[in-house]
Parts: structure tokens; C-alpha cells; sequence
């Protein structure tokens, strides 16, 4: 009888000891709920295209999906601003410098790496040079790194541009020297990095927006022309400004800072011609909406990405509130 008892009694105390770890789970699985912020997500628009631009200031390449990394949109072998022309002494060219460079497309086929611009013949080369030398590059006041793509490569395009200087063609690898944009912004976080962009790895705009800058011109002008990552549709114009955290599909995105403008958006991205004043100019009259940027007018914004997955055209867009 003895024994009975003290094993009821054992029994009894185990009891009453998970019992009250259960209760305090529960408690805390409730209060962690509670607590926990309750994500919301409106329909605030639909993805109409996906633009990759592979080499800096060069052609765009419409996709249909695309991988969203934290370093920018990727399709294939390209991945968005992962490439870029320079001087010998590693300094970047942009559509700035040489506006022509608009109009050199950038593709991959096969392994190798394919460039065709006006008037010149197509140039296939090896897409993966790992033998070929590593050059130190400056992008504004930045320090990067680029493994160089060849000498036929530097051939081609200093026969496209033309005169004495000579230029260069270098790819970003994972394990080189990437930017931190908060070096230069800081509203970036401090871990953020980035291959060649301006400033972001996404850039996203409305169609919208880009109508409504057509409508003060009088003509139709293209959303190529200010080089979007991401374009939606079914937005009203400039609602992007007030997007702070989007969803597409199970991609999550931030809001850090909107695209101040400067005189790249005057290249017609058809022609490769520089006006150097439309549409900055019109710009400036009514979209001198961030003090901070001074005499940059805003139009798009730049996003981080802060969970990676597939996107493609067609996607809705959310807002995420909270």
C-alpha cells in the first residue's frame, strides 16, 4: 500500500508539473500573437513588366519572370547592372558619358556572352573568364571591384565609341569588392550591398507616372527611358511614393528613397541621342518633392529586397500595412 502511494504520489507531482508548463506555452504562444504584428496586404497595382538592364546604361532585356535577389533581378545567366564599361584607370561610362551606350544590348546564349550595337558585328565571347584579371573600378565616389571580360571585348567598344581612349568591359562575381549604398545614403541599411546600379538593387515605377510626364510634353514618352526595374499598372500616377513595403507574389520589398533624376533620363533611349533637357526640365517643375535631393526630381522608387523569390508579369502588387 505503501508503494502505491508514493507512485500516485510521483505521478500526481508530474502531473501537475506539465500541466503547468503546458499553461505557460499556451500563455505565451497567445501572448506572442497578440504582440506580433499583423501583416495586411492591399491590392495596390500588377506588375506589366520586368526589366533587366545586364550592363550599366545599357539596352534593357523584357523578361516574363525573374528571380528577385537581394542584389536585383536575375534571369538566366544576366543578372540586372552586373556588368560595366570603363577606362583603363577604372573609372565607370555611362549613357552620361557616351549616350550610344543605350543602344548595345547584352545576351546570353550558350555561354557565352553576346553584345550587338549599330553598325557593329555581333561579339560572342566565353561568359566565364576566371583567368582574365580583376580591375578596381570607381562608381561616383565609391570603390568596387570587376573581373575584365577580354580584350576583343575592349576592342569592341572602343571601336563603337570612337576615338582615342580605350575602354573596357568588367563582370561583378559574388566574392569581389561590392558597394555598400549607405556609404553614400544613409536611409540604406548598413548591410545592404550592391553590384554596379546607381544606388539600389530595385528600382520600381508606375506606368502611370510616366503618362503623366507625357501628357506635360505632348507626346508619349517611353518608361525605358528612366530605366525601371519594375513597372506596374492599374495605379494612379506616383502612388509608388507612398508604397513602404510591397508583396509580389512571396517577394517582399522595402521602400528607402525616391529616384532623384538627373540628365541620363534625357537620352533617348531609341536614338542614343542627349537633348540634355527633356524630360528633366518638366521634371523639375513639379516633382522637387524631396528636399534632401535638392534639385533632383523624384520619379520611381528605390527598394531593398527583404525576402527573395520568383516574380513574374502579371503578379498583383501589395501594400503592406501593419
Amino acid at each position: 500500500m505503501e508503494f502505491m502511494a508514493n507512485l500516485f504520489a510521483q505521478n500526481r507531482k508530474a502531473a501537475l508539473c506539465f500541466a503547468g508548463a503546458s499553461v505557460a506555452l499556451l500563455g505565451f504562444g497567445l501572448g506572442y500573437r497578440y504582440l506580433r504584428k499583423q501583416k495586411k496586404l492591399t491590392r495596390v497595382g500588377v506588375v506589366s513588366q520586368l526589366l533587366l538592364h545586364p550592363m550599366k546604361s545599357g539596352k534593357a532585356v523584357a523578361v516574363e519572370v525573374a528571380e528577385c535577389l537581394r542584389m536585383g533581378l536575375k534571369c538566366g545567366e544576366l543578372q540586372d547592372r552586373h556588368w560595366l564599361v570603363i577606362t583603363e584607370d577604372g573609372h565607370m561610362v555611362t549613357g552620361r558619358q557616351q549616350p550610344r551606350l543605350v543602344l548595345v544590348s547584352m545576351t546570353c546564349e550558350g555561354g557565352q556572352l553576346c553584345l550587338n550595337g549599330p553598325n557593329m558585328q555581333e561579339l560572342r565571347v566565353p561568359l566565364n573568364q576566371p583567368s582574365n584579371p580583376i580591375y578596381k573600378c570607381r562608381i561616383f565616389s565609391s570603390d568596387t571591384e570587376g573581373r575584365d571580360c577580354g580584350n576583343e571585348v575592349s576592342e569592341w567598344f572602343t571601336q563603337y565609341f570612337g576615338g582615342d581612349q580605350t575602354y573596357r568591359l568588367v563582370h561583378f562575381e559574388p566574392h569581389l569588392k561590392a558597394r555598400r549604398p549607405a556609404d553614400k545614403e544613409p536611409a540604406f541599411p548598413k548591410n545592404e550591398k550592391v553590384a554596379y546600379p546607381d544606388a539600389a538593387p530595385i528600382m520600381l515605377m508606375s506606368e502611370a507616372s510616366v503618362k503623366d510626364i507625357g501628357s506635360k510634353l505632348d507626346r508619349d514618352i517611353s518608361v525605358c527611358q528612366f530605366r525601371p526595374s519594375i513597372v506596374v499598372s492599374d495605379c494612379e500616377a506616383f502612388k509608388e511614393d507612398t508604397w513602404d513595403n510591397i508583396q509580389i507574389g512571396r517577394v517582399e520589398m522595402k521602400r528607402i528613397i525616391g529616384c532623384g533624376r538627373c540628365i541620363f533620363t534625357t537620352v533617348d533611349p531609341e536614338t542614343g541621342v542627349i537633348s540634355r533637357k527633356e524630360p528633366l526640365d518638366t521634371l523639375r517643375t513639379y516633382r522637387l518633392t524631396d528636399p534632401a535631393q535638392k534639385t533632383a526630381p523624384i520619379l520611381g522608387q528605390y527598394y531593398t529586397v527583404k525576402k527573395t523569390g520568383i516574380l513574374h508579369v502579371g503578379d498583383p502588387v501589395y501594400r503592406i500595412s501593419y
